[in-house]
């Protein structure tokens, strides 16, 4: 199959996943619109259909709760294919959300999308809404002056080992019997275990059980853990979301003073062990025990470290294709199991966002080959074996289609 062949596949999983005005990741193992997934959704479309490119954006503002939270699934229909469904967040919106937020990367998208395709008046409607989700950001999920999530969920990692410090002391007490859904849409040894699901629960039932209080969930629900890539992205969207008010002729102090304080608490997140930024345990003080690809997203940021990026080089090398989701190193990587080892085409564009900003051309253009690799050879898999290759996860997906088309092949991206 040639390139351009995948071009036209590629276009038509965008347009065979659209459910009017949003996008599914993929049918059967995602049926809804997911948060980050539709900011890269709507980078893809954006190589084709600029219109539907923000309609995806406002789509999923709609959904943005009256305190500036874009939740991280918005369930605009009813699917008994996916579990936890809007019955268990219970969050009483209108359409129905889930409880807890996702990586605000849309501030990032959204300005690559108007660098390159234009719709001034389009972005200038949605300026005060990201405007208002990265102060929610601000306001309910941060600690030591750093970007926290409190369900792994919210990190779009989920089974990350960057977790795994918080995830020992959630009590699964009181979590009665359930029936998953997405281990029968995929092989179970590539998602997250029972005992995962169990606290996954627990977190959800918090959540439920006290209104979905954001700031009760911070302060006192059972998990907290600082987390350097929604950190690194987050000073990337307020950096950006800065210089999207610029060309609007608004002003962007607020949210560039944001991204330098952000910047300026980042020693907390310094494990001196791993000689990288890590994953900590706002309860604990605990780091994480190895260095994932949140890590990598430093330079996205624009923070340059020489001793991190010796270790992050180190694992990239590892590996044959991609930055791997957790070191090959640690005793924790599994190759295909989800965000224990695999890497995913999704995240290698967002790490190449980084590189290309900080003049790391022949980086960049090795992360963009590999990524290529991998969709050439195993098609528009969810994520991959960064060892052999194997495709995994869901297929037909969204993202990985969108970000073939917005960067993996374009020399220009």
């Amino acid at each position: 199959m040639t390139d351009e062949d995948l071009d036209a596949v590629a276009r038509d999983i965008l347009t065979s996943n659209d459910r009017g005005g949003y996008t599914i990741p993929t049918a059967g193992l995602y049926p809804f619109q997911w948060n980050w997934d539709s900011a890269f959704a709507a980078w893809g479309f954006s190589t084709f259909d600029a219109d539907r490119a923000w309609t995806e954006l406002e789509t999923l503002f709609s959904a943005q709760w009256t305190t500036g939270m874009v939740p991280h699934i918005v369930f605009h229909q009813e699917d008994d294919g996916y579990f936890p469904g809007p019955d268990v967040w219970a969050t009483g919106t209108t359409p129905a959300t889930s409880g807890i937020s996702q990586p605000p990367v849309a501030a990032i998208l959204a300005r690559l999308i108007h660098d390159s395709v234009g719709g001034t008046e389009r972005l200038r409607a949605l300026y005060p809404k990201l405007l208002a989700w990265h102060r929610w950001w601000r306001e309910s999920r941060m600690a030591h002056g750093i970007a926290c999530v409190a369900h792994p969920w919210e990190s779009g990692r989920d089974n990350c080992p960057d977790w795994d410090p918080g995830m020992a002391n959630v009590d699964t007490t009181g979590i009665g019997p359930y029936q998953r859904r997405d281990t029968g849409h995929v092989d179970a040894a590539m998602r997250p275990g029972k005992e995962d699901y169990d606290r996954y629960l627990a977190m959800v039932k918090f959540g439920r059980d006290c209104g979905w209080d954001q700031e009760k969930i911070r302060d006192d629900g059972p998990f907290l853990m600082g987390d350097p890539a929604i950190t690194f992205i987050l000073v990337r969207a307020n950096r950006d979301l800065a210089a999207i008010a610029e060309a609007l002729g608004e002003d962007g102090a607020v949210p560039a003073a944001w991204a330098d304080e952000m910047e300026a608490a980042l020693p907390w997140l310094w494990s001196e062990s791993l000689q990288a930024y890590a994953a900590r345990d706002v309860r604990t003080g605990t780091f994480a025990g190895t260095i994932s690809s949140g890590a990598a997203l430093g330079l996205l940021a624009g923070v340059e470290n020489a001793a991190m990026e010796e270790k992050l080089a180190a694992m990239w090398d590892r590996v044959r294709y991609g930055i791997p989701s957790n070191d090959p190193a640690t005793p924790s990587f599994e190759p295909r199991r989800y965000w224990r080892g695999p890497t995913w085409p999704v995240v290698n564009a967002l790490i190449a966002v980084g590189l290309k900003s900080a003049g790391r051309i022949a980086d960049e253009a090795r992360l963009r080959r590999e990524t290529a690799e991998l969709i050439r050879r195993g098609g528009f898999y969810e994520y991959f074996d960064p060892m052999d290759g194997t495709a995994c996860g869901g297929d037909q997906f969204t993202w990985t289609a969108a970000i073939w088309l917005a960067w993996a092949n374009r020399e220009d991206a």
